[in-house]
């Protein structure tokens, strides 16, 4: 007899993420509980270091160190948020920064330095402009959600300043924006706050590094098709022992939600960035499956070994990075 299970869900806000039907394999009809945590962050590191929830979003980095690590989790290939990083990073005012070079021998802000946007703009600085990313001093206001894997040009900010205060008083030169930098005060736990972004309140304002960004991220994905992604699922490996049915479960009930949404709201009014995005790339904003996001998947485990978060020998293959399962394009 099939029996009826619980999976505790903790996911971000996102339109084409709700109201997802219950995953039915051959040994259980699954309902889900959806737990709701803001920021989504505040989860990740619950979700890697207690196993706290059944099925939770990560950032990919962190599931990347942490499947290396051993902790038992697996995944399925959704990848809710997507975006481009030509224009996260800001410079300050009296920096001086002109070009992507200008940052060898900088301090540069970012929350943690194995968050998602610094890999992805890491290894964007590093391989399109030949930024030497070991010459810059990396300034780090939180800890990583996996620990062990900071290089010695990380430096940790010790005493309680954000990095937005510190890219005012000139201390840092050019940090991140956002979640990934200047643009949150605090550790991200629950309640964790938007701060206002530098020079909203004296006028010294940063200036971006790429003042283009645009373009250059349409280019950037036209000649490499990297789109980089910023989250995908991740469950408990024990859920997928018990039923192995399960991840391909999960994926067809992520799938269905995201198309019903697609079909209610074609033109992302709901998500405008993804509506822009959408426009830069010439298709959809947020492509589920390993096929289709083979180059985005391999280029985020290149820059994570380059920069030292992965071992050298963390396999090549995108499709060991997932759960047994059947995961067609959606």
């Amino acid at each position: 007899m099939q029996q009826t299970q619980k999976l505790s869900l903790v996911l971000g806000d996102y339109a084409h993420a709700r109201d997802i039907p219950a995953p039915v394999t051959d040994a259980a009809t699954y309902t889900v509980e959806e737990v709701e945590v803001r920021p989504v962050i505040g989860a990740y590191r619950r979700m890697i270091r207690d196993l706290e929830f059944d099925v939770c979003e990560l950032a990919p980095v962190s599931y990347l160190m942490a499947r290396q690590a051993g902790v038992p989790l697996t995944a399925v290939p959704v990848f809710l948020n997507r975006r481009f990083h030509h224009g996260d990073i800001q410079c300050g005012a009296r920096s001086g920064i002109q070009v992507p070079r200008d940052l060898e021998g900088r301090r540069v802000g970012v929350r943690a330095y194995s968050v998602s946007t610094g890999v992805w703009a890491r290894g964007v600085l590093t391989e399109e402009y030949g930024v030497d990313i070991d010459k810059i001093t990396w300034v780090v206001d939180d800890d990583d959600h996996v620990e062990g894997r900071v290089p010695s040009n990380v430096e940790r900010v010790t005493d309680g300043r954000s990095l937005g205060e510190l890219l005012r008083a000139g201390e840092i030169d050019a940090a991140f924006t956002g979640n990934a930098g200047t643009g949150r005060a605090g550790a991200p736990r629950t309640g964790w706050s938007a701060a206002p972004e530098p020079g909203t309140t004296d006028g010294d304002t940063p200036y971006p590094l790429f003042p283009e960004a645009d373009l250059l991220a349409r280019d950037h994905y036209l000649r490499t098709g990297v789109y980089p992604l910023h989250s995908l699922i991740a469950l408990r490996a024990d859920l997928v022992d018990r039923d192995p049915s399960l991840p391909t479960a999960l994926y067809a009930a992520l799938t269905e939600a995201k198309q019903r949404r697609v079909a209610a709201d074609p033109d992302w009014t709901q998500l405008p960035r993804f509506a822009r995005q959408g426009a830069q790339i010439g298709g959809d904003p947020v492509p589920y499956g390993v096929a289709a996001n083979e180059p985005s998947l391999a280029a985020l485990v290149r820059y994570s070994r380059d920069q030292g978060l992965l071992d050298a020998d963390f396999p090549d293959d995108p499709h060991t990075l997932f759960a047994d399962g059947d995961y067609p394009d959606a």
